[in-house]
C-alpha cells in the first residue's frame, strides 16, 4: 500500500505556499536540515535567499514586507541560528512590521537536556513576538502556520516566532490545510464607535488650528487615500513621523514635514501650537513627543489606532478612536466639514523660511567645503525622479536622508525606527529589493552600520541583488560623536574609525563602486549609480562634523528646538 502521508517538513513548505509566500530568507543548519531538504525540491516554486548571517535573514524579511505589505518570512537552525534572529525579531515588534521566523529544534525527547543547540527559543522571544509557539507534532505544522501568518498579518502586525522540533519535521501527517482567520479572544478588526467618531468629527469642525500627524499605522492600513481626503477637505496641514514618511506625498502642499527630535522645525512648532491634534497610527514615541509633559498641551488630542495599549500610555487623548485607520478615517472625513484654514496654514511660513537660512540652505546647497550628508540625499533623491525607495541604517544618514529625500509614492521609506538597529540597513535594502523589483532601492547607511552586516554583500554578488548603496562615509560613529559633541564636552570616546578602503572590499565582491570627494563629481557619480543594471556602492567622503540640525535635546519640550550648536528657534 502507498503511503499517502507527508512529512512535517514538507506540510511546513506546503503550507508557506498555502500562505501566498514566494521567498524566503534563510541559513540552514542540523536542526533544520530536513526542511531544507525538501526546499530543494520546490525550488520552482519557493525562492530561498540565502542571506549570510541570521541576523540579516530577519532584516531581508523586514525590508520585504515593508515594501510590499506582505508578511515576511526567516527560516534558521536552532541554537546561535535562533538566537541570532532575536535583534530582527525585536526591531519587527517595535515598528509593527508582520513576519514570521521559523527555526528547528532539536528532538522533543532532547528538549531540556542541553542538547547540542539546544535554546528556550520560545522563552528567549517571548518578550518580543506578537505570539510563538513551539511545534513538536507534525500534525500541528499546518495549523501553526496557519495560525502564525493571521496573527502576524493582522490588527497590529508583527513577528511570530514557530520553534520546530526535528522529529515535528521528519514525522507524517495528512496533509490539509485551512486558512485561519478567527482566534477566540483576539479580535484584530474591533467595530469602530460611532460616538467616538462623532465626537472627533466635532473636535474638528470646531477647531482653528487642527493638525493630522500621521504614523505608519497609515501605510499599514493603505488609508493613504482616505488621509488624504480628509486632509483636503478640512484643509488641515500634515506632520509624518519618521515611520509615516511617504504617506502624502512630500509636495503636496498641506505636507508640513516630520516630526520629533529631528524633524522640521515648522511640524513641532505647530503641535504645540494646533488647537486640535488628529494622530493616526502612531505611538506617541519619546522621539516624537520630547517632554510629554508640555506636548501639545493647548491640544485637544485625537488618537485612531488598531492598538488599544497605544491610548494614554505616553500622551492623554480626549478622544480615542479604536479601529483601522482606513475604515475610521474614511468614516471621519464623511462627518467634518469642508474648511479652510488660510491664517494657520500661513503660520508654518516663518519657521520654514527660518529652517532654511539656518539650516537647509548650507546643508543642501554649500558652495565649498566637503561633502554633507543632506545635500547627497537631496541630490540622490531628484535624480531618481523622487521615486526610490529609501532604505536607511541607523544613525546620521538616517535622520539627514530621511529629512532631505523626497517621496512621491508611499512604502518608499524602509529605516528602524524603535529599535534604532545599526546593521539594520544593507540586509533591510535587499529584502526591499527583491519585494519590489521594478523599484530603484536606494540604502543610505554610515561607515558603522556598514560594517556590523558587511558580509551580506555576498548575498548580493550571488543573487545580484541590484541595490544602490550610498556610503556616508565620515570615518565616525557620527550620531554619537554628535552628542558628544553637543553635551559630552567634545569628548570623542570610541568614536573616531579606521575604516577599510571600501572601493577594494566592494571588487572583492564584484560590485562596482567609486569613491566620491568632491562636489563636482557628485551629480555624475549619482547618474553611473542609478544607472547601473547592477549593484553599485558610493563611497561618500563626507565632512567629519557633519551635524543634523535641527535638534530637540533629549527629553526636551518638542519647541525647544536647536537650530545650530549655539541657536534656538524663537
Amino acid at each position: 500500500m502507498i503511503d499517502q502521508k507527508i512529512t512535517g517538513a514538507e506540510a511546513l513548505i506546503k503550507s508557506l505556499l498555502a500562505e501566498g509566500v514566494d521567498t524566503v530568507f534563510g541559513y540552514p543548519g542540523g536542526a533544520i536540515i530536513p526542511v531544507y531538504d525538501v526546499l530543494y525540491g520546490y525550488a520552482d516554486k519557493l525562492r530561498h535567499i540565502l542571506v549570510r548571517h541570521e541576523q540579516a535573514a530577519t532584516h531581508a524579511a523586514q525590508g520585504y514586507a515593508r515594501v510590499t505589505g506582505r508578511v515576511g518570512v526567516a527560516l534558521v537552525t536552532s541554537g546561535p541560528g535562533a538566537t541570532n534572529t532575536i535583534t530582527g525579531i525585536t526591531d519587527a515588534l517595535m515598528d509593527s512590521t508582520p513576519m514570521v521566523v521559523i527555526s528547528g529544534q532539536t528532538d522533543s525527547k532532547g528538549l531540556g537536556t542541553d542538547a547540542f543547540q539546544e535554546t528556550d527559543v520560545i522563552g528567549i522571544t517571548q518578550p518580543v513576538t506578537k505570539w510563538n509557539y513551539q511545534v513538536r507534532r507534525a500534525e500541528d505544522i499546518p495549523w501553526a502556520v496557519s495560525r502564525a501568518f493571521y496573527i502576524a498579518s493582522s490588527g497590529r502586525p508583527g513577528p511570530v516566532v514557530l520553534d520546530v522540533t526535528k522529529d515535528a519535521q521528519n514525522g507524517k501527517l495528512d496533509w490539509t490545510y485551512e486558512k485561519c482567520n478567527y482566534i477566540r479572544s483576539y479580535d484584530p478588526d474591533p467595530e469602530i464607535s460611532s460616538l467616538a467618531v462623532s465626537e472627533a468629527a466635532d473636535l474638528i469642525n470646531g477647531a482653528e488650528r487642527p493638525l493630522i500627524i500621521a504614523g505608519r499605522g497609515v501605510m499599514i492600513s493603505q488609508a493613504e487615500n482616505e488621509l488624504l481626503a480628509l486632509a483636503e477637505k478640512a484643509d488641515i496641514p500634515v506632520i509624518n513621523t519618521l515611520l509615516g514618511l511617504s504617506t502624502i506625498p512630500s509636495d503636496h502642499h498641506l505636507y508640513k514635514g516630520m516630526a520629533g527630535m529631528h524633524g522640521n522645525v515648522g511640524a513641532n512648532v505647530a503641535t504645540n501650537a494646533c488647537d486640535v491634534l488628529i494622530a493616526v497610527g502612531m505611538r506617541f514615541d519619546d522621539r516624537v513627543t520630547g517632554d510629554c509633559s508640555t506636548y501639545a498641551r493647548q491640544a485637544k488630542i485625537v488618537h485612531i489606532d488598531i492598538d488599544p495599549s497605544e491610548f494614554n500610555k505616553n500622551i492623554h487623548s480626549h478622544v480615542s478612536i479604536l479601529g483601522d485607520a482606513k475604515k475610521v478615517l474614511s468614516q471621519l472625513e464623511g462627518q467634518v466639514v469642508e474648511a479652510h484654514h488660510d491664517e494657520w496654514l500661513a503660520t508654518f511660513e516663518r519657521p520654514d523660511a527660518v529652517e532654511y537660512e539656518k539650516v537647509v540652505r548650507d546643508e543642501v546647497f554649500p558652495t565649498e567645503g566637503l561633502l554633507n550628508m543632506g545635500e547627497v540625499a537631496r541630490r540622490v533623491s531628484e535624480a531618481s525622479g523622487n521615486k526610490a525607495v529609501l532604505v536607511t541604517d541607523v544613525g546620521q544618514n538616517q535622520m539627514l536622508s530621511s529629512r532631505y529625500f523626497k517621496f512621491s509614492e508611499s512604502r518608499s521609506i524602509v529605516t528602524s525606527g524603535g529599535l534604532g538597529t545599526m546593521g539594520f540597513g544593507l540586509p533591510a535594502a535587499i529584502g526591499a529589493k527583491i519585494g519590489a523589483p521594478d523599484r530603484q532601492v536606494c540604502l543610505f547607511v554610515g561607515d558603522g552600520g556598514l560594517q556590523m552586516t558587511v558580509q551580506e554583500l555576498g548575498t548580493i554578488l550571488e543573487y545580484k541583488v541590484p541595490v544602490k548603496i550610498i556610503l556616508l562615509n565620515n570615518n565616525f560613529l557620527g550620531m554619537v560623536r554628535q552628542w558628544q559633541e553637543l553635551f559630552y564636552n567634545e569628548h570623542y570616546s570610541q568614536t573616531p574609525m579606521v575604516n577599510p578602503d571600501y572601493v577594494t572590499l566592494c571588487k572583492a565582491y564584484g560590485i562596482p563602486a567609486e569613491d566620491v570627494t568632491d562636489r563636482a563629481g557628485l551629480d555624475e557619480a549619482i547618474r553611473r549609480m542609478l544607472d547601473s543594471p547592477t549593484a553599485y556602492l558610493l563611497n561618500v567622503q563626507i565632512k567629519p562634523h557633519n551635524m543634523v540640525f535641527p535638534m530637540i535635546p533629549a527629553g526636551a519640550s518638542i519647541d525647544n528646538i536647536l537650530l545650530n550648536s549655539n541657536e534656538h528657534y524663537i
